[in-house]
């Protein structure tokens, strides 16, 4: 039987705030301990990332499917596998416990609770990153989902552990995630007047990955095929 609604709404709220207070603490610890080297903050940022969406999406999947994410959630509904009604409560508390997840971060680390970035992240290159890093996050989803279902928690983490490396913008891949992390002034900000052009590519790259995987996984063929 299907959880109820608030049971799947907590989780995403839970789920979303441990995943912030992941990216964002561990954005923190990094930064402190490579001594300038970001080479090695970013490693170690990518890799507890990683090691926290497989913890956190084998806790929470079989609640609310632990999305976390706008982009994913969105992407399922345009799918028609949530109703209009289901994808806003989603998005909402996503991006509440998101905000809460900055929060917890800061308070652990003695920061202030919440402070504009400064983290410079524009243009083309930027959002030519956030497209393609969104569009190959739906596709593991979609793709594992289908054939793999019980290896989605670890392919979704390898393949945000490698985007972290391969786009120019590490990889956000999440609207809620961005909203969030403009809060922080710390190694994983981005600065507040970034966010939108984020934002639109991420919606652009869940809507195509959406359409195409939407085809590529259909049985019945090709639109339009007989």
């Amino acid at each position: 039987m299907k959880p109820s609604l608030q049971r799947r709404l907590l989780a995403e709220w839970l789920g979303t705030a441990f995943l912030l207070a992941i990216v964002v603490g561990s954005g923190i610890m990094a930064e402190r301990l490579a001594a300038g080297n970001v080479a090695i903050a970013l490693l170690a940022n990518a890799i507890a990332t990683g090691a926290g969406l497989v913890a956190l999406i084998l806790t929470f999947g079989g609640i609310s499917g632990a999305h976390f994410n706008p982009a994913v959630t969105l992407a399922l509904t345009w799918r028609r596998e949530l109703s209009a009604r289901e994808a806003a409560l989603y998005i909402t508390v996503q991006i509440v416990g998101a905000f809460c997840g900055v929060a917890a971060a800061h308070m652990m680390f003695g920061e202030a609770l919440f402070f504009a970035s400064q983290h410079l992240r524009s243009g083309p290159a930027q959002w030519w990153s956030e497209w393609v890093a969104t569009f190959g996050l739906l596709a593991v989803i979609f793709g594992c989902a289908r054939n793999q279902p019980k290896f989605v928690p670890f392919a979704v983490a390898l393949y945000i552990v490698s985007a972290y490396w391969f786009t120019a913008s590490t990889s956000f891949a999440n609207p809620a995630v961005t909203l969030a992390r403009a809060a922080s002034d710390t190694f994983a900000g981005i600065r507040p007047i970034d966010v939108p052009g984020f934002v639109v590519a991420q919606l652009l790259g869940a809507l195509a990955a959406s359409w195409v995987f939407g085809w590529l996984l259909d049985d019945k063929g090709q639109p339009g095929e007989k």
